[in-house]
């Protein structure tokens, strides 16, 4: 937490930091490998499941006066799923989905970013469901 938290950071910052912590403890893929890890990185509070390779680190935090943010690695394709999926939330650059101090949470959503993020590996080895179209291999068979 910023050392110039306002009250109303200071509250949406904790109901963040308990959304995510409820979320990632409910998975059971999270809960099969292992649980669910909270720690510091960069100062900032930080989610990730305890086995590698499942999926990418959330950290929490306030991301200025006005705004508390939930953090994922940059180098994930996370925010632009999210900015596809998700386009009336506030996102900064691509690492950071931001929540204004004075509005409620938007809960069904948070939920939905914290999954994503703590099964993101583990997602993209996931086999796609069939779409009903014949496979690049199949088409020149034919």
């Amino acid at each position: 937490m910023k050392a110039s938290s306002t009250p109303n950071a200071t509250a949406q910052l904790r109901a963040l930091t308990d959304l995510v912590r409820e979320t990632g403890q409910a998975l059971p893929e999270i809960s099969a490998s292992g649980g669910l890890v909270e720690t510091l990185r960069w100062g900032q509070t930080s989610f990730m499941p305890a086995k590698a390779r499942v999926g990418t680190t959330v950290r929490v935090d306030q991301h200025d006066d006005a705004h508390v943010a939930l953090y994922v690695h940059c180098q994930t394709s996370l925010i632009d799923s999210f900015r596809t999926l998700l386009p009336d939330l506030t996102y900064a650059g691509n690492r950071a989905v931001l929540f204004p101090c004075d509005e409620p949470l938007p809960s069904d959503e948070i939920r939905l970013c914290v999954e994503a993020a703590l099964l993101y590996h583990y997602n993209k080895r996931r086999p796609r469901p069939a779409t009903g179209r014949p496979s690049a291999a199949t088409r020149r068979r034919s």
